[in-house]
């Protein structure tokens, strides 16, 4: 679904590139996470499929397609993007929020159908935002401002949700939600691909990650087999850790040691 294929992606004007030589692929039907430290070049992946940065080498595809040979309109049909961080211009109703979702759809000046309007209602149930329809965004939480930009996501529809930290500001229910829809909608066949911090989780609902280390893959495979590999992450994260099995599900577990050196 989504592909890429030797991608390296530099900044105007950086000496030298945010990612390089990046391969892997995001599949339907697949929970794909992108993990790493900060400023190892997770936000910028979703940077290129959002069109903010074109590859300088390598190839991007969308279903084969390349992205740069799409209109932005046919790739916001495919592929709906929560970045991870935005602010509308001034304040609107969480409604009307969830239904730009639908722009790609309908366009500027067509008005909202009854399909539009299902679709913008059931995003919001999906989501668990329906008491906020009637609110505006300026008077939102962290957390629920999170909640209302995955349903405009899933309003958006298409056969692809790609997410930048979208757990940031959840208290541990709504994170364990998100987590549990992410990995649904991946069930029901759609590609989800996930930039996350939350290794923990990560590794409970992925079928697949993708390690970066200073813009390029350190490890790719399923959670036990990145998870598992502590000289690595440690080499990545610059920190002693602990590689031990969750209690309920058994998937890998990393646990940050307190002092550097302490084993």
């Amino acid at each position: 679904m989504i592909r890429f294929e030797g991608v390296t992606l530099r900044y105007p004007a950086a000496a030298q590139p945010a990612v390089r030589a990046v391969g892997f692929e995001a599949a339907r039907g697949a929970l794909t996470a992108v993990v790493g430290p900060n400023g190892s070049g997770k936000s910028t992946i979703v940077r290129a499929l959002i069109g903010r940065l074109t590859p300088e080498q390598g190839r991007l595809t969308i279903d084969g397609d390349r992205i740069t040979t799409l209109r932005r309109r046919d790739v916001a049909r495919r592929i709906a993007v929560v970045p991870q961080r935005e602010e509308p211009a001034f304040p609107i109703s969480v409604r009307d929020f969830i239904a730009l979702g639908r722009y790609p759809h309908v366009g500027a000046w067509t008005p909202p159908s009854d399909a539009d309007a299902e679709a913008v209602a059931h995003a919001a149930a999906r989501a668990g935002v329906e008491d906020f329809l009637a609110r505006r965004t300026d008077e939102l939480s962290g957390g629920e401002w999170q909640r209302v930009r995955i349903a405009r996501a899933l309003a958006q529809g298409g056969a692809a949700l790609v997410l930048d930290e979208p757990t940031a500001f959840l208290d541990i229910a709504h994170e364990m939600g998100v987590f549990e829809l992410l990995g649904a909608l991946a069930h029901e066949g759609r590609a989800v691909l996930l930039v996350s911090h939350q290794l923990n989780l990560v590794a409970r609902f992925a079928s697949h990650i993708v390690l970066l280390h200073r813009g390029a893959v350190a490890a790719a495979g399923t959670p036990e087999e990145v998870m598992t590999d502590r000289a690595t992450l440690e080499r990545v994260y610059e920190w002693p850790l602990l590689v031990r099995r969750d209690a309920v599900g058994g998937a890998p577990e990393i646990v940050p040691l307190r002092e550097r050196g302490t084993r």
